[in-house]
């Protein structure tokens, strides 16, 4: 992997020196949210399978486990998770929910491993109290939730570096409320048309972006953007 735009251009990154790429700016205060997601070339997000999984690659998952490697939490919409099939990850996994149903492969989670944020009318908000722990169910909204609210009150149980995974819907609203930070994206060399999600999906928004990084291995672009305020 090679760095095209950043600090020393044209030189080789080894996966040790990716988390330091990867930093946080160094005199930012408070929480940072950054949003990492995976695309082709024609702005799918999924394979023919629906997943991510069915277009990422190993240059992909290096930058992936990078961002893990950081994080202090990993935000994810309900979709995405049961789409995805995510299970309990090394940090505690957050749950974006406006039902409140934990999807059955984290209902068997370690206590304070999976955090479910909902909201107040949510059907399923008794049994997920009932499953996680009323302390790791955070109801932040009546209808919807308030993702302003949720980063800061992940930022007060001590989760400054805080990773969202999508998905596209999610990814949405966190750029249309200014909730990221910094937008990740792994461009695959691959176009495969077809219907396929894009990794932003919901009402048109316009959300400036700096580039910050890019980095190619085998074809594959990994870059980062700030979002500019």
């Amino acid at each position: 992997m090679r760095v095209l735009i950043g600090d020393d251009p044209g030189a080789d990154v080894a996966d040790d020196d990716l988390s330091a790429r990867y930093a946080r700016p160094f005199d930012h205060v408070g929480p940072w949210l950054r949003v990492n997601m995976v695309s082709t070339v024609d702005g799918a997000a999924q394979g023919e399978d629906g997943k991510s999984g069915g277009i990422n690659n190993a240059a992909d998952k290096r930058v992936f486990d990078a961002l893990r490697r950081v994080a202090d939490c990993v935000v994810v919409g309900a979709g995405t998770l049961r789409t995805e099939g995510y299970r309990p990850t090394a940090v505690p996994l957050v749950v974006v929910s406006r039902s409140a149903r934990v999807p059955p492969l984290l209902q068997g989670a370690e206590p304070g491993r999976v955090l479910m944020a909902t909201t107040e009318r949510a059907p399923g908000l008794a049994e997920a109290r009932a499953l996680l722990g009323p302390e790791n169910v955070m109801v932040l909204g009546t209808y919807s939730v308030d993702l302003v609210t949720l980063k800061a009150a992940l930022y007060d149980r001590g989760f400054t570096e805080q990773l969202s995974e999508g998905g596209p819907q999610l990814l949405h609203h966190l750029l249309a409320e200014g909730v990221a930070d910094e937008l990740c994206v792994t461009v695959v060399p691959r176009a495969v048309a077809g219907s396929r999600l894009r990794i932003v999906v919901g009402s048109e928004i316009d959300v400036p972006l700096t580039p910050t990084l890019l980095l190619e291995e085998a074809g594959t672009l990994l870059g980062r953007w700030h979002v500019t305020r």
